[in-house]
């Protein structure tokens, strides 16, 4: 290791800037939300195997809610425009605008060039959990999803069933693409319910046991008009490990929400970002 030079404390000791001040950005309109979800009925459910994924479709004013419904696991979510796969989810963006972990009344972010509000985030019965003694905490967007590729270099197996793996065979069924087309709309991830943080020492990325138990849901208001897909992490509750078949795994469930008629006449859809794209020329 290099030598610290003299005044190693004193460069240590400056303070942190927040790269991404969120004071100016828009709030959601919670209260209209709530109001909007008192009345709102049931229209529509998935039911997610353990280590597969399932695709929903929920409009924008819908509510889509992800429940665990058996037993402590993990969800890897993608969310697309339904109507043009480019814009898809940004969980970089999404964590530098929010945090590592996304709770109640924040957003999900597109890609660039719409970077705008996918889905608002309503209700979090997981939202007590806080931040905890080893700096884990609960749905994260720092990581990418277990996948095949990564399995591989560390391991040198050949394992199918884990999310991004599932989540392509997803998106291929539900829009009748071939596979290497499907994969390459796939995208990292909303973690839910996952308990993960980054290690003080070494700055790795951890997973510890989820706190979801069944009945725990995380709820969306849908911004736009959104294809979703769904993964039933192969890790179960990632206490122990993923990519393989070791771990104790188990359904989840999605359900969709429509508002009664008028109760959203005031509300609309969020714009596609206001950058004029000239970038500098």
């Amino acid at each position: 290791m290099t030598q610290p030079p003299a005044d190693a404390g004193v460069r240590r000791a400056v303070a942190p800037v927040i790269c991404y001040p969120n004071d100016t950005l828009p709030r959601p309109d919670l209260a209209l939300f709530a109001a909007a979800r008192e009345g709102a009925h049931k229209v529509a459910e998935v039911v997610v195997p353990p280590r597969e994924a399932a695709c929903f479709h929920a409009s924008a004013g819908q509510f889509f809610r992800i429940t665990s419904v058996e037993g402590p696991q993990v969800g890897d979510l993608n969310l697309w425009n339904a109507n043009d796969l480019s814009e898809r989810f940004y969980s970089g963006k999404t964590r530098a605008l929010h945090g590592t972990h996304v709770t109640t009344g924040e957003q999900l972010w597109s890609s660039f060039p719409h970077l705008r509000p996918m889905a608002t985030i309503v209700q979090d019965t997981l939202d007590w959990y806080g931040i905890d003694e080893f700096g884990g905490s609960v749905h994260d967007v720092i990581g990418t999803r277990c996948d095949p590729y990564t399995g591989n270099l560390l391991g040198g197996v050949q394992y199918h069933h884990c999310c991004h793996s599932n989540l392509t065979r997803a998106l291929a069924d539900e829009l009748g693409m071939p596979l290497a087309e499907a994969e390459g709309h796939v995208h990292d991830v909303l973690n839910v319910f996952m308990c993960t943080g980054f290690t003080r020492d070494t700055g790795q990325y951890f997973m510890k046991a989820s706190p979801v138990r069944p009945g725990d849901y995380l709820e969306f208001f849908a911004e736009i008009d959104l294809l979703g897909a769904l993964s039933a992490c192969p890790g179960g509750d990632c206490s122990a490990e993923h990519t393989s078949d070791a771990a104790v795994c188990h359904p989840l469930l999605v359900e969709l929400f429509q508002p009664k008629s008028g109760v959203l006449e005031d509300w609309q859809s969020p714009a596609r970002n206001g950058y004029d794209g000239s970038h500098g020329r």
